[in-house]
């Protein structure tokens, strides 16, 4: 039974600590035998005494190095040298002693915990460890307290778990602290050994705070000129809490100026800054109060209880008088004239006042920029405009001026008006034709054959719609080789009035026609028409309106036919000039 020996770690004696005594049946006692030891720290840490068996060990073991040796003892012949019986294995167990301090996975703990927690609620979980064998005895045990910390927060002896122990521990008051938490051995009896660590411990915020003014009533000036979306202060409401929950919206909600001023909230500094909505005029309200309300955007519904997490103040604008120029009566100005509209006729009147006090007086001029022809002039003094220039709707429909007012004790202050005049027709334009109007007559033309249509424009404008009519002059009506018809819509057709034609005989004809329009005073136009005499086919379709062609139909090319065309346009016309009867044409 000696296949298991024990031994106290830790020997502090002088001598060689005792561990066992090993002992073979064989051994008669007359020295015949030899003991022998090997295996884990033998002839080194253990020692056996070869003629007794003894085990002793030389050096102080300790069970947290190694708790745990495995030896080989085997006891042989002297004289021979060999085993009397086999070899066997044993192990020397090194009992523990109290000799390890608990020791803490941590240096320092950091961990947080909201403030106004509940008592009780967890914070942080500390752990020790003891090196002691947690099978034998009570020194690998360890027990949990609180060394400093209190009352703060509490420690849960078996578990190490830090909870809250104060209720309603407020931030704003303390935001840090600094819990020491005990770890003891030996189930925290006497003589146990004990080790310490330190827990930081932050209460982070809640939105426990509502925004609050730090004063009640606020002052403003802003000069009545200032623009819309202009800033013209800041107020800021306190919040004794932070991050999210510090944040602050602001509104107005009421007073009577929550119209003509706003306030939005600067993101990055928490102010509220106020800013005109609407334009100011110091002659009509100088002073306005407003109610301004500061409220966090972010509540907590467990904390309402607190009341409502918002703050007003009252602020009041002073609206500051500015030096201002004339105002017109209205923000544009139309005008309507007629074209026939006399030189110097008043067509309008604009008109301008001076808003501040003192009323000064205005004067009025044209910006040239906008009449550069100075078809317009104005009068300086009641803001009169008359023509100076004839006007011609059909050239120009709109004229857009623009009108200027300034005061005349301070011409620097001078505001301008657009001005859109619109000249109205007046029937002072004949009709006259569409285009051009150059048309032919084949020789075999059969009498009231239609060759050409007609149809008409007027530069004027007809709010009913145009409404033209066609006659033949007076001098063709009855010795024309045509007709004309007028259709009534407008338009009107050229007729043949006999049989045949012959361009030996006469190679043109020009047809006078009389437009007239059904307006007041009613215009009048005589127009035109080329006929020409053409040789055509069976059908109609033109060949040739050249009488010299019938006479050289194949002799002549083409180049010598256009050179001898033009010869005779020559001298044509130098014999009309010499001959006002016109012997050659007739209608």
């Amino acid at each position: 039974m000696w296949n298991q020996f024990f031994l106290l770690e830790e020997y502090t004696g002088s001598d060689y600590q005792y561990v066992g005594k090993l002992h073979s049946d064989q051994d008669k006692g007359d020295g015949s035998l030899k003991y022998i030891l090997s295996g884990d720290g033998a002839g080194d840490l253990f020692i056996i005494n070869e003629n007794t068996g003894d085990i002793q060990a030389t050096k102080r073991l300790d069970r947290e190095e190694k708790p745990v040796y495995i030896l080989r003892a085997q006891a042989i012949n002297r004289k021979t040298g060999k085993p009397v019986e086999p070899e066997s294995e044993f192990i020397i167990k090194i009992h523990d002693i109290n000799d390890n301090e608990p020791m803490f996975t941590k240096d320092v703990y950091n961990a947080s915990v909201p403030e106004m927690s509940d008592v009780g609620t967890f914070v942080v979980q500390v752990t020790a460890t003891d090196a002691d064998d947690p099978t034998y005895g009570n020194s690998a045990k360890v027990v949990y307290s609180i060394l400093q910390g209190q009352p703060y927060f509490s420690v849960e002896s078996e578990t190490g778990i830090i909870k809250t122990a104060l209720l309603n521990m407020d931030r704003e008051n303390r935001e840090q602290y600094q819990v020491v938490i005990q770890a003891k051995d030996m189930g925290g009896q006497m003589g146990g050994l004990s080790g310490t660590t330190t827990v930081n411990i932050t209460l982070t915020d809640v939105n426990d705070n509502p925004p609050r003014f730090p004063q009640s009533t606020y002052q403003f000036k802003t000069p009545e000129s200032a623009l819309p979306d202009s800033p013209i202060g800041k107020i800021k409401a306190n919040d004794a809490d932070v991050g999210e929950n510090a944040k602050i919206e602001y509104s107005i909600t009421e007073g009577d100026g929550s119209d003509m001023f706003g306030i939005i909230t600067d993101k990055d500094t928490q102010e509220g800054i106020i800013t005109v909505k609407k334009a100011l005029d110091f002659e009509k309200k100088r002073l306005y109060t407003l109610k301004v309300e500061a409220t966090n955007t972010h509540v907590e519904p467990r904390f309402l209880y607190l009341g409502p997490f918002k703050d007003s103040a009252t602020v009041r604008i002073l609206v500051e008088d500015v030096d201002e120029p004339p105002v017109f009566s209205r923000p544009a100005y139309i005008i309507e004239v007629k074209e026939d509209a006399q030189i110097n006729s008043v067509i309008g009147t604009v008109s301008a006042q001076d808003p501040d006090g003192a009323k000064n007086p205005v004067k009025y001029s044209v910006d040239r920029h906008t009449d550069m022809d100075r078809v317009f002039n104005i009068n300086s003094g009641n803001g009169s405009i008359f023509t100076s220039k004839p006007l011609d709707r059909e050239t120009v429909l709109w004229h857009n001026i623009t009108i200027i007012a300034a005061e005349i004790n301070n011409p620097k202050q001078s505001s301008r008006v657009p001005v859109f005049i619109k000249v109205l027709d007046v029937n002072d334009n004949a009709p006259e034709f569409a285009m051009f109007y150059e048309t032919f007559v084949c020789e075999n033309a059969k009498a009231e054959q239609l060759i050409q249509t007609l149809s008409a424009v007027d530069k004027d404008d007809s709010f009913g719609g145009h409404q033209f009519s066609f006659s033949l002059a007076s001098e063709a009506a009855s010795s024309s080789n045509f007709t004309l018809q007028d259709n009534r819509d407008n338009t009107a057709g050229i007729f043949t009035r006999k049989n045949r034609y012959s361009r030996h005989e006469m190679s043109m004809y020009l047809l006078p026609v009389v437009i007239s329009d059904n307006d007041y005073p009613i215009q009048s136009s005589t127009e035109t028409v080329t006929i020409r005499v053409c040789a055509c086919d069976h059908r109609g379709k033109m060949l040739s309106c050249n009488a010299e062609a019938l006479i050289h139909p194949t002799g002549l090319s083409t180049g010598a036919l256009i050179a001898i065309l033009l010869c005779i346009i020559i001298l044509l016309d130098l014999y009309l000039s010499s001959n006002t009867s016109f012997p050659f044409y007739r209608f």
